[in-house]
């Protein structure tokens, strides 16, 4: 049985014998289980309104020997909904074998054009628009991929550095991601892009800048991310696709869009930065024929 059907198992199976406090606390728990997986009892318990010790007497209750053994099956229920890279590659290889099958192109295309619609259609313009404003109004924005969204987020840095000096990318060769995170303020914006299997010191970042009062952006293509806990503003962006890993093609359009808000709002210093720094690049040969 799925470890997310056996919690819920546990939870309906015990409901009506349980108080009515406990009943909230097991209602919290079902509908919140990446906030059980990755937050501290302090914190569920300031989120819920629930005393510490109500949760710790629901776990009892449900047979478990203590909170952190129920916190433990959320945690592996939730990274057991994750796919491995593997699996998926078995089925690209058994579909490969299907003479039905339309080329892998026109599939390829087909849902990546299908997850660029789905954004349009599902994404909260608000929060948008509130992830923008707070990196235009902040004093540095941090940036950072992990593993196979490192290229993207590098991207991202590339392109925000012609018109602003305030991005930086925590993931370059050299630094040390303590360093990096240890001078964030409420006045810092950090802008966290992870996807399934999701690195650890991405979601650690998350919850430190949270902690830190940064204004914390995730962008993820699952709401069973462990970092939307510790968002301001979170975008789960469809990522289907027939390859054997997820596709990038609906969040570069997303992080495009970013940037050309960003650029509209950042006025005319950001056009004469623009236009020096290109002027700079001719002058150092970086482009053919010059």
């Amino acid at each position: 049985m799925p470890l997310d059907e056996l919690l819920e198992q546990k939870l309906v199976s015990e409901y009506s014998a349980l108080s009515q406090k406990l009943q909230l606390a097991a209602d919290f728990v079902a509908a919140n289980p990446v906030d059980i997986a990755t937050r501290s009892l302090r914190s569920v318990s300031t989120t819920s309104g629930l005393a510490p010790a109500t949760f710790s007497r629901l776990a009892r209750a449900l047979g478990f020997a203590n909170y952190e053994d129920l916190r433990d099956l959320a945690r592996d229920a939730v990274q057991q909904k994750i796919s491995s890279f593997s699996a998926k590659a078995d089925q690209l290889q058994q579909d490969a074998k299907d003479v039905d099958q339309l080329p892998f192109v026109t599939r390829q295309s087909r849902a990546c054009i299908a997850n660029v619609s789905a954004l349009n259609d599902e994404i909260e313009l608000e929060t948008l628009e509130s992830a923008v404003e707070a990196m235009h109004g902040a004093k540095n924005v941090l940036l950072l991929g992990a593993l196979g969204s490192t290229g993207i987020v590098e991207y991202m840095s590339y392109i925000t550095n012609f018109f602003t000096n305030k991005f930086r990318f925590a993931s370059r060769l050299g630094s040390s991601m303590g360093s990096e995170l240890v001078d964030l303020s409420p006045n810092d914006a950090v802008v966290i892009l992870t996807k399934p299997p999701f690195a650890k010191h991405a979601i650690q970042a998350a919850e430190m800048a949270e902690s830190q009062g940064a204004f914390v952006i995730v962008i993820t293509d699952t709401r069973s991310c462990p970092a939307l806990a510790f968002s301001d503003a979170g975008f789960v962006v469809p990522s289907e696709s027939p390859q054997f890993f997820s596709s990038y093609a609906a969040t570069i359009v997303l992080i495009e869009t970013m940037i050309g808000m960003l650029v509209a709002r950042a006025g005319p210093d950001a056009q004469r930065r623009i236009s020096e720094v290109e002027a700079r690049n001719h002058r150092l040969g970086e482009f053919w024929g010059t």
